[in-house]
């Protein structure tokens, strides 16, 4: 046996085959030891073992078309270690990131230069040792074994193609069975880990670069020129803030409230409980929305893309679309310029910002993204939240312990500030869970009978957020905007929940899926009293410019493609990326046309062909800005006067708690935090929650059933 293992070594193709197994193994092994992949159950780690096969093949396999056996050889050591300096660059740089190299990391930025270079040493660790003995291995045995009876036989270069055509067959089958996984992979790119985790590092960097070199073409191409046509858009398309409430709640705290996959229709939904008894999915939900302190809008669409989540982040905090395909996040969001809201209100007010989340920042890219938009602090699992099988979702922390935990953190923000807290419990595929169920539905649809259980959860922690707002003090001085991100219920499953709806299965149509895209916005402003349920038609892109001007400040110098809701200026147009268009007139699906009002399909006379053309030019015009701005990164030929552009090499968000503590320490007398004013005494003791998971003497039981918001409205207005 040992005398074959010899002899088949000592050939050139079982040599090639040796360094393959060699280099599939420590691969196989970094990914458990180096990275953080979130690999979730047998079939993804069945993904991960076979991932590096196919680039592994592929790559060694280029030295079988080497003709000459010792040059041979000496192209599959070098290829070998190659790729092996690829693989452990990119451990020591996440050892210290958390993240995977890029290819304007590996040759265009100065950090890599400073990381890489005379700091690597810093980064290396005793078992680092285990990521390169192989390659001792190799050359051990090539020296000892291989070369001293070197097969000098021709290798046919037909089984180099073999080889070829078996590392495509055997990536094509990995793609399949991650895109059964992970539907649209590469096309979504929801996150930098995914990719690795799904393909390998090889096939991350092939992607990285590609993409790279297309985000690079489209912004080479571009200049300030560029910039006029978007000026001059901006010049007819602003509306001017509304005089009632330009500056109300100017100099209070914001808070967004990311609320994922929410839709309005439950908004005053009611369904039976457990017990039987009629009972409101969103109860907490509806006390605001209902407020005479709040502007909430019954006719409000998430406009997101293929980037989703990303998409409505990026809405929300820039007035821009997301991309046509993939995410805007993902592709280029970390390296463009922007005119963001925590940038824009840390000038204009002095705001401190910051996001909460309970996932790894890595997610959508949000690491690199916040910094580009200039976001002080980025809370998240990495450095801010501790994840369990009990306390968490397949997303992150849940929602209940998501909040409660964000406090210690909230109170120590200096104010004003401008804090995102993006929840996850609510989020496809809404799983069961017995400790969190209150609805007992049975529709024949897991999903949707899961996701009313889930969105009634989330309210209740919504609940005991506010309820920790009030007893904390921070409630009265607060604006707070609350917004659904995307739909919850796919329009494959409409139909199966249009009885729950009150809507008829047998006559679902196009244009209800339409309207499904509706979601919660509600801008609740305490003790206001100014607050209206506005039947306006507009969407996630209008948001920045309301909330500015209800802050007092005036967004005609900035680049924002949304108009303000309670402008009476605003033009009801909602543009999706998929073609849809909506007025408060027309709803326009492909050729079809139809009344927003009664639903109804509309014959199309000349007058009405004529209105509709018009329409789709301005939906048409709204998002070739957004893709002109983006594509070619022209915020960075247009500063508006006493704006200064983010400059993302002054964030990090590593260690954002120990980062607050230590810029709070230096501001001495100036700082404004709750913390600070309350004289050292924590206000996280006043956390009244009812999570189930958390043991008796941490949660209060019931403590947050009765919140509500004061006083209420039932008068729909304009």
């Amino acid at each position: 046996m040992k005398q074959k293992i010899s002899e088949y070594l000592n050939s050139r193709f079982g040599f090639f085959l040796f360094a393959v197994v060699l280099f599939w193994l420590k691969t196989y092994l970094a990914y458990h030891t180096a990275f953080s992949l979130g690999v979730d159950g047998w079939f993804q780690q069945l993904i991960l073992l076979i991932n590096p096969i196919a680039t592994t093949l592929l790559i060694l396999g280029l030295s079988l078309f080497v003709k000459d056996p010792k040059k041979g050889y000496t192209a599959l050591i070098v290829l070998y270690i190659f790729n092996s300096i690829l693989l452990f660059a990119n451990i020591t740089y996440y050892r210290e990131f958390t993240d995977f190299l890029t290819i304007k990391t590996i040759f265009g930025s100065a950090n890599a230069t400073k990381n890489l270079g005379s700091g690597v040493i810093a980064m290396l660790e005793p078992m680092d040792i285990l990521y390169w003995i192989d390659a001792f291995i190799l050359i051990y045995v090539y020296k000892k074994k291989v070369s001293k009876r070197l097969d000098t036989r021709v290798f046919k270069k037909r089984w180099a193609f073999v080889t070829l055509g078996a590392a495509i067959l055997v990536f094509i089958a990995n793609l399949s069975l991650a895109e059964i996984s992970r539907p649209q992979l590469l096309t979504r790119t929801f996150d930098r880990n995914y990719i690795v985790k799904y393909l390998g590092i090889n096939v991350y960097t092939v992607y990285d670069g590609i993409k790279t070199a297309q985000a690079n073409q489209v912004r080479a191409s571009a200049d300030s020129s560029d910039m006029s046509a978007v000026l001059d858009y901006l010049g007819t398309h602003y509306a001017e803030p509304n005089e009632t409430y330009f500056g109300q709640a100017k100099g209070k705290n914001v808070v967004y409230l990311h609320l994922e996959s929410m839709q309005q229709f439950l908004i005053d939904m009611k369904l039976p409980d457990s017990t039987g008894v009629m009972s409101e999915v969103t109860p907490f939900l509806n006390s605001l929305y209902h407020s005479n302190d709040s502007y909430s809008f019954s006719n409000a669409f998430h406009q997101t893309g293929q980037g989703k989540t990303s998409d409505a982040e990026l809405m929300m905090d820039n007035s821009l679309f997301g991309l046509p395909q993939g995410s805007a996040f993902t592709q280029i969001g970390g390296d463009n310029t922007f005119q963001s809201a925590p940038a824009i209100l840390g000038e204009t007010g002095n705001y401190t910002s910051a996001v909460f989340h309970g996932n790894v920042g890595s997610f959508w890219n949000r690491d690199n993204v916040y910094k580009s938009f200039g976001y002080d602090y980025f809370f998240d699992a990495n450095s801010s939240y501790t994840l369990t099988d009990e306390n968490s979702v397949e997303y992150g922390l849940k929602d209940k312990l998501f909040f409660k935990d964000s406090a210690q953190y909230l109170e120590q923000l200096p104010q004003p500030f401008y804090a995102k807290f993006i929840t996850v419990s609510n989020h496809f595929p809404f799983p069961k869970d017995e400790m969190n169920n209150t609805f007992s539905l049975d529709t024949g649809d897991e999903t949707i009978d899961g996701y009313f259980n889930t969105v009634h959860y989330a309210d209740a922690a919504l609940a005991e957020f506010f309820q920790y707002m009030k007893d904390a003090g921070l409630y009265d001085n607060t604006i707070f905007v609350l917004y659904g991100d995307h739909f919850g219920i796919s329009s494959s499953r409409n139909k199966t929940l249009a009885p729950l709806i009150g809507k008829n299965a047998d006559t679902w149509n196009q244009y209800d899926d339409a309207m499904m895209q509706r979601i919660p916005l509600i801008i609740y402003d305490p003790g206001s009293g100014t607050g209206k349920i506005s039947d306006v038609y507009g969407g996630q892109i209008d948001v920045l410019p309301t909330v500015l001007h209800l802050l007092g400040v005036d967004t005609a110098s900035y680049v924002q493609l949304g108009q303000d809701l309670l402008s009476k200026n605003h033009e009801e147009l909602v543009a999706f990326r998929n073609g849809t268009i909506v007025t408060d007139k027309y709803t326009i699906l492909g050729n079809n046309v139809y009344s927003t009002e009664s639903g109804n399909l509309i014959y199309q006379t000349p007058e009405v062909t004529e209105a509709v053309a018009a329409i789709r030019s301005k939906a048409e015009t709204q998002l070739a800005m957004s893709d002109h701005i983006i594509n070619g990164d022209l915020l960075r030929f247009y500063t508006p006067d006493g704006f200064v552009p983010v400059d993302k090499s002054e964030y990090s968000y590593l260690n954002s708690p120990a980062q607050l503590q230590q810029d709070v320490a230096a501001l001495g007398d100036l700082n404004t935090s709750l913390y600070y004013k309350n004289n050292g005494v924590s206000s996280v003791p006043l956390y009244k929650t009812n999570a189930p998971e958390l043991p008796a003497n941490q949660a209060a039981a019931g403590a947050a059933a009765s919140v509500t918001a004061e006083p209420a409205q039932t008068e729909t207005t304009e």
